[in-house]
């Protein structure tokens, strides 16, 4: 099986991506590791549909470009990185200070943002084709303060389960589902 990827050189292969595009802006390595029929699954914050089918090395470029206008010191972390056959997956940890206008129209807000997502790559003839990704959008945006998670009137946010959340919130007890009026 000589010259065949194994799960390695693929997970070889998305690490580089990480490093080389997001961490080092080295937007030239988007030739030599994408595709050109490259197929994204994954929406981008605020859009309403999946790209589909697009030159992959073109559309690196520009989500890389897109990002760091928001985030100039957008840095991401593979925490971990598993593969099987042609598919590999990595959860990986971004952090980045929102100092451009984000997604082009909402004013900087200076703060920062650490989240986790999670990416899928096929991997065909040694080059990234097909990406689909699962990000915590929500938790970013309130994060960089464009998004104000909803408070109660005693001032604790709807999801608080810390010591001073009520009782009934710090432990889980299983309950009847509710009924519907027929």
């Amino acid at each position: 099986m000589d010259g065949v990827p194994t799960s390695e050189s693929n997970k070889a292969l998305v690490r580089r991506h990480f490093e080389e595009t997001f961490n080092q802006r080295h937007l030239a390595s988007c030739d030599v590791l994408f595709a050109h029929d490259f197929i994204e699954h994954a929406v981008a914050p605020f859009g309403a549909a999946a790209p589909g089918l697009v030159d992959g090395p073109a559309h690196m470029r520009q989500t890389v470009e897109w990002l760091i206008a928001q985030f100039p010191d957008l840095h991401m972390r593979i925490e971990q990185v598993v593969a099987e056959g042609d598919l590999v997956a990595a959860r990986v940890r971004s952090t980045g200070t929102n100092l451009g206008p984000l997604n082009g129209v909402i004013p900087a807000t200076g703060r920062r943002f650490d989240s986790y997502a999670c990416h899928w790559f096929r991997v065909v003839d040694g080059l990234l084709a097909e990406h689909w990704a699962v990000r915590d959008d929500l938790t970013s945006m309130v994060q960089i303060g464009v998004i104000t998670p909803p408070r109660r009137p005693d001032g604790e946010t709807s999801g608080s389960s810390g010591p001073g959340a009520p009782a009934a919130r710090r432990t889980w007890r299983p309950q009847a589902p509710p009924t519907v009026p027929a």
